[in-house]
């Protein structure tokens, strides 16, 4: 175990005084007032290692991060006795904490509730990466209680980040033992190990996820890739054809992007496809399913989307690539434009092979009739 730092704030200061007279207590008595301390202690640390080995096969039999934090907060809460508990996880692209699982809370009072680091308690931990016990927060002065824990009457909040790769990636945070004694370096201790094995198992399951993630989008634009996009489309076309309904396909590939490749090279021609993706996530519906076919095409899966509709939607996605300044950014602002093909299933198209044929065909088609164009098969 590490050393860490640790703020321990207390609202009184105790001076403990204990005389024991050795003469006065026999010798039999003393002894059998050891076994009894050790015996205690034992049975103390062979319940914490039932813990610790309890949730390290829990922690190694599920790479999925929600089951994942469910068992370390449950560990938690039966190590250290805290009457509620919270879990927050960092926002890296905002440096923002918001509550990821919370036990003895109201949930209204934290819906919509986020952290900046710095704020509060849990910001305070979170910024500066140790832990922070209060014994006493009626004596807190940094903190009011009013403006973190608005609906809870606090007495003793343990709070500590767990660190991954040297960056906070969330803070656990217990309010009030159970047993309405303060909580103690004990605790504390406790806490820490446990933070140690959840650290590693919340980086492995992030390896995992972008593992699983690499498999179905595509590295560039973070679109879905061909993949995701022939196994979508078969649970979709079977959606259909199961209860009557219809799906739409928009093919469309950008005109003259060699030339963007040729004239400002292969890294601005990236930023093109990426910038594309942007447009397109940004002019479609959340229901609709974009992804990346290879080069600069697109394949945009519209569900319960008649041809008609698909048709004005690609008008709309097509306005958008027409009217945006690529490369603003790097200092060129060009203008570009792309061809479109639709295909309908089942107006169109039989099975899945024949709806992305079609689309390609009538997006060909609108490239030979002129380009920045739009076709139905």
């Amino acid at each position: 175990m590490k050393k860490r730092n640790t703020e321990i704030r207390s609202g009184r200061k105790t001076s403990i005084s204990r005389k024991t007279s050795i003469s006065n207590d026999p010798p039999l008595r003393l002894l059998s007032q050891e076994n009894a301390r050790l015996k205690q202690e034992l049975r103390q640390k062979t319940r914490e290692l039932a813990y610790f080995i309890s949730v390290g096969k829990a922690l190694t039999s599920t790479l999925e991060l929600k089951k994942m934090l469910r068992v370390i907060m449950s560990t938690a809460q039966k190590m250290v006795r805290g009457e509620s508990w919270s879990l927050l996880l960092s926002d890296e692209m905002k440096d923002e904490l918001y509550f990821e699982l919370t036990k003895g809370i109201n949930p209204k009072s934290i819906k919509g509730v986020r952290y900046k680091w710095g704020e509060g308690p849990v910001g305070w931990v979170a910024a500066k990466g140790i832990p922070l016990l209060i014994t006493d927060f009626s004596k807190e002065t940094q903190f009011q209680r009013s403006e973190f824990y608005p609906h809870t009457k606090v007495k003793s909040v343990l709070s500590v980040p767990i660190i991954s790769k040297r960056k906070v990636i969330g803070v656990i945070q217990m309010i009030n033992r159970s047993d309405r004694r303060a909580f103690d370096q004990n605790d504390l201790d406790l806490l820490l190990k446990l933070v140690d094995q959840a650290a590693l198992a919340i980086e492995r399951s992030s390896l995992y996820q972008k593992m699983s993630d690499l498999a179905t989008t595509d590295d560039l634009t973070r679109l879905y890739n061909f993949r995701f996009l022939d196994q979508t489309l078969d649970i979709e076309i079977k959606r259909c054809q199961r209860y009557g309904s219809c799906i739409s396909l928009i093919f469309l590939d950008m005109d003259h992007f060699k030339l963007v490749n040729d004239q400002y090279g292969h890294l601005m021609g990236s930023q093109v496809l990426i910038e594309v993706a942007q447009i397109l996530r940004k002019t479609l519906r959340e229901v609709d399913i974009i992804a990346r076919y290879g080069g600069d095409e697109f394949v945009v899966v519209l569900p319960e989307t008649n041809v008609e509709t698909s048709s004005r939607i690609a008008h709309r996605v097509r306005n958008a690539i027409r009217t945006h300044e690529f490369l603003k950014r790097e200092g060129l602002s060009i203008h570009l434009s792309a061809s479109f093909g639709i295909a309908g299933f089942p107006e169109h198209a039989k099975n899945k092979t024949d709806l992305i044929r079609l689309a390609d065909q009538a997006m060909y088609k609108a490239k030979v009739m002129g380009r920045d164009k739009i076709f139905l098969a």
